[in-house]
């Protein structure tokens, strides 16, 4: 299994937010880059980052953060937050990143959510946020009537390999992951990465051994709660 240290990004400073709620953020400092190379020194080889200014206003304000943390580590950085047409796609690909996550556009436009799938395959990621089993989207600030679930299954049919899946009423609790939510999103056949709540080593050993496909690690990393280098070594032996 995959572990993806998380970045998320506002007003250029590394933050984390309660439950996706922008009115109680946490910062941790104000050079991204910094972090970026320091989880590539520990053993990273991917990086979840995400745009919380372009999740919230619909378009790329930080790029050029993204730019430089492209230019100066080798990790496989995943990219969300405000990718809403197929000029940001393809500005985010030609920059280096290696998947471009969509978010609330998929819910609100599957013509052109399945017309990207089609022509840029596994670059693309669909972030499926999830509040009481409901999509949200906007920056997590509207709820849907689309049950996430079968939304996860729609994607599939659309042809979407990898789902970024949160869990909004983890996310940032430290409260820990519903290991069964993600036993039957796996049972779909996509790769899925768990977001949301990851907290314990024994969080990693569940989702591994249920065959998830990644894990982002967030707030537990931040707090040290967690260690970088004891996530990798727990996600090993599962299948990728």
């Amino acid at each position: 299994m995959i572990i993806l240290p998380a970045i998320d990004l506002l007003d250029r400073k590394v933050v984390r937010l309660y439950q996706g709620d922008y009115e109680q953020q946490q910062v941790f400092g104000d050079d991204p880059v910094v972090f970026a190379e320091e989880f590539q020194k520990k053993g990273a080889t991917h990086l979840h980052l995400v745009d919380l200014n372009g999740a919230k206003e619909g378009t790329k304000v930080q790029f050029d953060i993204v730019r430089k943390i492209v230019a100066k580590t080798d990790l496989f950085v995943e990219l969300g937050g405000g990718i809403r047409s197929e000029q940001d796609i393809i500005d985010v690909l030609d920059a280096g990143v290696k998947r471009a996550i969509l978010g609330t556009i998929a819910q609100k436009d599957p013509a052109f959510t399945r017309e990207m799938l089609k022509k840029y395959g596994e670059q693309i990621a669909v972030g499926v946020d999830a509040r009481d089993g409901m999509v949200a989207v906007a920056g997590w600030l509207e709820t849907t009537t689309t049950r996430a679930d079968e939304f996860c299954r729609q994607l599939g049919e659309w042809g979407c390999k990898t789902i970024i899946f949160t869990d909004i009423s983890k996310d940032g609790t430290g409260k820990g992951i519903d290991v069964d939510l993600y036993k039957q999103l796996n049972s779909l056949g996509l790769n899925i990465v768990a977001s949301g709540g990851v907290s314990t080593l024994a969080n990693i050993k569940d989702l591994a051994q249920a065959d998830t496909y990644g894990a982002i690690v967030g707030k537990a990393l931040y707090s040290g709660t967690l260690k970088l280098e004891d996530c990798l070594e727990a996600a090993k032996g599962a299948n990728v």
